[in-house]
């Protein structure tokens, strides 16, 4: 005959103690890998709203970043790039930011004001088929430059960045990496 062993009730306490540290280590954990919340403005996806907020805030225009949830290379950049304070503070100061998901059916107005699902946005008007993408939009809501791929660094981020805060990208046959090259990257 087989005996089972049933748990005291002194033993199913401890147990559930250390599956609730279990559980709250974890999160913590999580926690620190989480995306970087402090970089990104609480854009309510209102493209003439946001780009009036440049113009009376004196900024040099607004970020777009096109990501979506199973890109690794998004991630990367929102858990180390974008959490870098170096490039928090810059980016604060320079542009209002706002993080675009490419299959997100959240509805937003785009620049022309009209009503248009995330992903209509990206595909339809900035022809976003991979990410990351970065778009940096200048106050008249034409596009200053948009970049494709992560950057490798955050010092690369800040040359991309400081490229259309500086208005190189308006300099005929100027483009980043001869920008990037002439200033020392």
């Amino acid at each position: 005959m087989t005996r089972i062993r049933s748990l005291d009730v002194g033993s199913w306490w401890r147990w559930t103690r250390f599956g609730v540290l279990l559980l709250m280590l974890s999160a913590g954990l999580w926690a620190t890998q989480a995306r970087a919340d402090g970089f990104w403005d609480d854009s309510f996806f209102d493209m003439p709203a946001d780009l009036k907020q440049v113009k009376a805030e004196g900024k040099t225009g607004v970020f777009l970043f096109f990501q979506m949830a199973d890109c690794p290379f998004c991630h990367r950049m929102e858990t180390t790039v974008f959490t870098d304070p170096k490039v928090v503070a810059y980016m604060k100061q320079h542009f209002i930011t706002a993080s675009i998901d490419i299959e997100g059916d959240v509805m937003m107005t785009d620049f022309q004001g009209k009503q248009v699902s995330q992903k209509d946005f990206a595909f339809k008007q900035f022809r976003v088929r991979a990410t990351p993408v970065m778009a940096f939009i200048q106050p008249d809501g034409q596009v200053a430059t948009v970049y494709t791929g992560p950057t490798r660094s955050s010092e690369e981020f800040l040359a991309l960045a400081s490229y259309v805060v500086s208005g190189a990208y308006k300099e005929p046959g100027m483009n980043f990496f001869k920008y990037r090259k002439a200033h020392g990257g």
